[in-house]
């Protein structure tokens, strides 16, 4: 059985035989519950206001990480533009380089035409054409120079020495010579 013995408070303590714990009134037991209650509510204060802090780094560190972001976006995309400029200005020069290389090669083709064909010698002319023929067949082995030559030469109206050309028929034999 339970024995009993006072304390200097005055409250009973109650000892269990069998153990060395010393039993306390009821109402001592409330305020130390009431003690661990307000203690451990504490410390889910203090663990709770550890968590805000905790979440509102990792909330600006975020928002410095956004930031960051933002702004290497924005230099992506100006060097972006930047080499889509570039780009579409090669572009344009690559196709005016085209047309000239067109150009030029068109060119080096009727000069290499013109050097073998001012090279290789003439056929003679071929002989009057026959009666009922075509009038004008012998004319293509004739060069334009030549036929300008003879037009100016051949004819009395023109008052200019042989190896003059009139500049306006000179200008349209080099057009037609081309």
């Amino acid at each position: 059985m339970a024995s009993s013995c006072v304390t200097s408070s005055g409250s009973p303590q109650i000892q269990n035989p069998g153990s060395h714990e010393v039993l306390l009134p009821h109402h001592q037991q409330v305020m130390n519950m009431d003690q661990r209650k307000r203690k451990r509510m504490q410390s889910n204060r203090e663990s709770a206001r550890r968590s805000r802090l905790r979440k509102q780094m990792h909330l600006e560190d975020l928002m410095n990480c956004i930031c960051l972001l933002r702004k290497e976006k924005s230099q992506v995309l100006t060097s972006i533009n930047l080499f889509k400029q570039h780009y579409l200005e090669m572009e344009a020069e690559n196709s005016v380089l085209r047309a000239q290389l067109i150009e030029l090669t068109k060119t080096l083709q009727s000069l290499k035409h013109i050097c073998i064909t001012s090279t290789t010698p003439r056929p003679p002319p071929p002989p009057p054409p026959a009666a009922g023929g075509a009038a004008c067949s012998g004319l293509s082995n004739f060069s334009i120079r030549e036929l300008v030559d003879d037009f100016i030469l051949n004819h009395p109206w023109n008052m200019m020495a042989p190896n003059q050309y009139h500049p306006l028929i000179l200008a349209s034999a080099e057009m037609l010579d081309y």
